[in-house]
């Protein structure tokens, strides 16, 4: 099997991380941070705001499976593209949204995407995501990988990422794993 990447922020990684663990197609989903200027930073540094870093969700998948353009759909479903630097009680640079493209192919299908969604006025405000290189990512530490299986019951879990899974499970249902 062939897999790809895609790397992508739309506020908290936890969020981003517990859907696509959902997805067919998708194979692996890593927590981190990408888009700063710190090496290697802690999550503490990058809440800071001081590096410039997005929390992201790098994703390997199968292409046979599921494609990059509807990795990309799902995304501008699943967060709010349209808050700059905000996504829900969550707020800094830090939670921005952000697609982080591999090559031009996927810079291309991320902008179709974008225009498509502002065309069909699927958001009523403006799309403010950007769209930029993946220069480096930087996984986020061990206790925030698989952060909302391994704390289901958690306050932020249930008020804020549970919504956001059972949105997927409701509207996408033919993405999910079998």
């Amino acid at each position: 099997m062939v897999t790809e990447m895609a790397t992508l922020a739309g506020g908290c990684f936890w969020c981003l991380e517990a859907v696509y663990e959902q997805v067919r197609g998708v194979e692996k989903v890593v927590n981190g941070y990408t888009g700063g200027a710190t090496v290697d930073p802690t999550y503490y540094e990058v809440c800071g705001g001081n590096t410039g870093h997005a929390e992201a969700v790098q994703l390997t998948y199968d292409p046979d499976v599921v494609s990059y353009r509807q990795l990309v759909e799902l995304f501008f479903t699943m967060h709010d593209p349209t808050t700059l630097n905000r996504q829900g009680p969550d707020t800094g640079t830090q939670y921005r949204s952000a697609v982080y493209f591999h090559d031009q192919e996927q810079r291309t299908i991320a902008e179709e995407v974008i225009a498509d969604f502002t065309q069909r006025r699927v958001w009523r405000d403006p799309i403010v995501t950007e769209v930029q290189p993946l220069d480096v990512f930087y996984d986020a530490e061990d206790y925030h990988q698989q952060y909302f299986r391994n704390n289901p019951w958690a306050g932020y879990c249930q008020v804020i990422i549970a919504p956001k899974v059972a949105k997927l499970r409701k509207e996408h249902l033919e993405a999910l794993k079998a």
